[in-house]
């Protein structure tokens, strides 16, 4: 089928990635719009991947301030180099996680970074839970395991929903991703800090 510039123009529009690429997204994806960010924002996942082991020294630290100085945020965010560091899309994304901090409160950038005693509490509770509502003792395990791993869904940074996609699907870590597909550099959050008043 051909794909026409309009439709190549709105996916870049959409995705940033190059001309190119998102003829040939189209074009595997049969001109279907939503499959063609999809095959791109697996690319750049893949791409994003391969870099994994680059080191990333620079980068910015960004704050965000709400509720009339209420809730503070500073976040360090690190990438490769520091032309990247100075572009707009890297600048926004530091203040899109500082702004996504403030609002969903996570307790660590991963969920390995959650203090173990955290993690065992709540694991004693949902054992609890399952305990209490009689449920046999073959599957207790397995639904435990289920509640932890939404737990660590819910209060890791990288695995929370990012609370500016307007659909409520991509988490933090994969806007990390799409940008650093983007930006062709490794993204990562290295850490936070959040203060509430009164807190």
């Amino acid at each position: 089928m051909a794909i026409t510039a309009s439709e190549v123009k709105e996916l870049r529009d959409r995705t940033g990635a190059g001309m190119m690429e998102c003829k040939k997204a189209l074009e595997e994806a049969q001109g279907n719009l939503e499959a063609a960010i999809d095959i791109l924002r697996a690319k750049g996942a893949a791409k994003a991947a391969k870099r994994a082991g680059k080191e990333t020294r620079e980068g910015a630290v960004g704050s965000y301030v709400h509720m009339g100085g209420k809730i503070g945020v500073l976040v360090e965010v690190n990438c490769e180099t520091d032309f990247v560091a100075r572009t707009e899309d890297f600048q926004q994304l530091v203040r899109d996680i500082a702004m996504h901090i403030a609002a969903a409160n996570p307790l660590a950038v991963t969920a390995e970074g959650i203090p173990q005693e955290i993690v065992e509490r709540e694991r004693a509770i949902y054992e609890e839970q399952v305990k209490n509502e009689g449920k046999p003792e073959n599957i207790r395990a397995k639904i435990v395991e289920g509640k932890l791993k939404r737990f660590f869904q819910e209060n890791a940074l990288v695995d929370q929903v990012f609370v500016k996609d307007p659909n409520h699907k991509q988490t933090v870590g994969e806007r990390i991703t799409e940008v650093s597909a983007k930006t062709g550099e490794r993204i990562v959050v290295r850490r936070f800090t959040r203060y509430a008043l009164g807190e």
